[in-house]
């Protein structure tokens, strides 16, 4: 399964995702507009989009919620290193009050991953941070820097779209 991803602004976005009814769109908003995100196996909508290989999937990825996006660039020689990583991890996360969606994306061009998280509200994931799970499930990070990380990671955070219902 392949996940597909484009940024852009939310009328943009919405337009597209009006054209593509028959395909699960989730539109997700932060302060720097929209991004427009979809699973499919084969079909490719996106003319200037970004397509992973979907490594890991745990849950729905839901018309509401909170979406943090780890973006991760791994050199071409760690790639192995780090998906076993992710293999074998702990499962801690899902467990967490408000978690919804887990997705481990692999890129088909480039080097950067995405580790996508998604809960019920920013409060469950500043909860999930507070945890002893969470320092126990980033514990090798803290023992020594992972060589396959580079330094260039960011974190980018989405609230799921919802249109304002008209007044009447």
């Amino acid at each position: 399964m392949n996940a597909y991803m484009t940024n852009g602004t939310i009328d943009f976005l919405l337009q597209m995702e009006n054209k593509h009814e028959e395909l699960e769109l989730k539109l997700m908003e932060n302060n720097a507009g929209g991004l427009l995100y979809y699973e499919h196996p084969t079909k490719e909508i996106f003319q200037s989009g970004r397509k992973y290989e979907i490594l890991e999937a745990t849950g729905e990825i839901q018309q509401r919620g909170y979406v943090v996006m780890n973006n991760i660039p791994v050199a071409e020689e760690s790639r192995a290193l780090f998906e076993d990583r992710f293999k074998r991890r702990k499962h801690s996360v899902e467990a967490m009050p408000g978690f919804q969606a887990f997705r481990v994306l692999r890129p088909h061009k480039g080097t950067t991953y995405v580790i996508l998280t998604q809960w019920s509200s920013k409060k469950d994931f500043e909860y999930w941070k507070e945890s002893g799970e969470f320092q126990e499930a980033h514990e090798l990070d803290q023992v020594k820097p992972s060589s396959y990380f580079f330094k260039n990671t960011y974190i980018a955070t989405y609230d799921m779209y919802v249109e304002e219902e008209e007044e009447e």
